[in-house]
């Protein structure tokens, strides 16, 4: 799978196919694609040879990087995105936060972006890409939600009889369906810490008092 080319995405460790990976090389690609769907090209129409043609270079190249098309417009997708957070690591309250915020952040951008509506809504009538897009983005970030919740649990910070991926879709849904559900809704600045305030308000063991950033 290739790197997001986003700014704060770096590319992941791991072996490499094929000659050593150009971010330069990878960046005209994505960006040729950008440049073909921001002319009005459906995704179903962008054929690898006229990404290769647009991006100046040749098809072998596009493929010794990503194995298909569904694979390379998911990284064209990232690109667009805001990058993942740096989580603070100073409890698990303040790494919820972090990871509702890049949701937020996500959905203004969307708001504000036709490319970027046009795109989701022609990735989802494409089962493979829509598939490809879960397995790539949506899974990992589901696991590393589900882990902080893990490790709230083991830290004393959340009950541990809680079925944390049903706590997560208590979580991250609210923020989806402002997103996703309601593109007219609200999506103002402290909107994360409210959610995740009022989700685990009752949640933490009873011992156990609130835990909030300190004050700046």
């Amino acid at each position: 799978m290739s790197s997001s080319l986003a700014e704060g995405h770096p590319p992941p460790a791991g072996p490499v196919r094929g000659r050593p990976r150009s971010e330069a090389v990878e960046r005209a690609i994505v960006e040729g694609v950008l440049k073909l769907l921001e002319e009005g090209v459906p995704l179903a129409e962008l054929s690898i040879e006229r990404i290769a043609r647009t991006a100046g270079v040749g098809k072998a190249t596009i493929y010794r990087r990503w194995s298909g098309k569904e694979e390379l417009f998911v990284d064209v997708v990232r690109a667009t995105e805001p990058p993942d957070p740096e989580l603070p690591g100073t409890s698990m309250r303040d790494d919820l936060v972090a990871l509702l915020e890049q949701l937020r952040q996500r959905g203004l951008m969307t708001r504000s972006s036709a490319l970027l509506r046009s795109v989701f809504a022609q990735m989802k009538s494409s089962p493979k890409l829509w598939e490809a897009y879960h397995a790539i983005v949506v899974t990992p970030r589901r696991q590393k939600q589900y882990a902080i919740l893990r490790r709230g649990q083991a830290g004393g910070e959340l009950r541990t009889d809680l079925d944390v991926e049903l706590l997560n879709d208590l979580l991250v849904g609210p923020m989806l369906f402002r997103t996703i559900m309601q593109p007219d809704a609200d999506l103002p600045a402290g909107l994360s810490e409210q959610i995740v305030d009022s989700v685990l308000e009752g949640l933490r063991p009873v011992s156990s008092p609130p835990v909030s950033s300190p004050a700046p």
